[in-house]
């Protein structure tokens, strides 16, 4: 690979904030960098991604300059944003995933059927990915939803409603208690988190999924020092696996937000 910084530089994508089509990395001179190469706007691991950082969105930023990219159109972005809270202006789009392509990250399964579209071939895919095939510790990472991690933090506060499915299934965060105490991730606190992130895409899946055929491109992430090295990369192999400690997403970020 040539130096991901150098591709982060040489990659113009539209901004969502203003539809400017400029580089990833516009307004940023100095300081540390955390680049994100998100998959499809629309996939599980980009909403879930966005809700961790969303935790620390402002002590992130205190130090570090944030910048992302995701697979979809602006009205994809502009969706995404309203629905996570990511900035618009952190957040630009790559409608066939270009430079995940130049920073060589996995494109997923990749299994062609005849007589299949594009489009056919990257559902057909998905599917088996979210089934573990060619998805590296998605099914362990699924039961651990339903389960619960004593390693991980409490997600949703005591006093806090989720509204998984609009108008149908609603929870406070204090029911989830009756599943074991609190204070760390309880059993199907996050699967009540992904069941809503899942509602909202397939409620509005044309605006999150403008093209289908991109449905099985993974992510990664990418730090940088103010000198421009590489301080940490993680490349996702997975659904579901956006992170290398998905108990503890954002610690690769603890030594330098301290």
């Amino acid at each position: 690979m040539n130096n991901p910084l150098e591709i982060w530089k040489s990659t113009p994508c539209q901004r969502v904030s203003d539809g400017k089509i400029v580089s990833l990395l516009d307004g940023y001179e100095s300081g540390t960098l955390l680049a994100i190469a998100l998959p499809q706007l629309g996939d599980f691991d980009s909403l879930e991604y966005a809700w961790w950082l969303k935790q620390k969105l402002s002590e992130i930023a205190a130090k570090i300059t944030i910048r992302a990219v995701g697979i979809g159109d602006r009205a994809s972005g502009q969706k995404f944003c309203e629905f996570t809270g990511f900035p618009e202006s952190w957040l630009f789009i790559d409608p066939d995933a270009a430079i995940h392509r130049r920073l060589q990250l996995y494109q997923g399964l990749a299994i062609k059927m005849p007589l299949f579209t594009l489009s056919q071939n990257a559902w057909l895919n998905l599917m088996l990915m979210c089934a573990g095939i060619g998805s590296s510790g998605t099914l362990a990472e699924v039961l651990r939803g339903y389960t619960g991690d004593r390693s991980s933090p409490q997600l949703i506060a005591d006093d806090e409603t989720i509204i998984a499915i609009p108008k149908v299934l609603s929870f406070k965060g204090s029911f989830f208690n009756l599943a074991g105490g609190k204070g760390f991730q309880r059993p199907f606190e996050l699967a009540t988190l992904r069941l809503r992130n899942m509602s909202e895409v397939l409620g509005n899946w044309q605006v999150y999924v403008p093209n289908a055929a991109y449905l099985t491109q993974r992510g990664g992430t990418f730090l940088f020092d103010d000198r421009e090295n590489l301080l940490y990369k993680y490349c996702d192999r997975g659904v579901l696996g956006f992170a290398e400690n998905m108990s503890q997403p954002l610690a690769f970020l603890d030594r330098f937000i301290a």
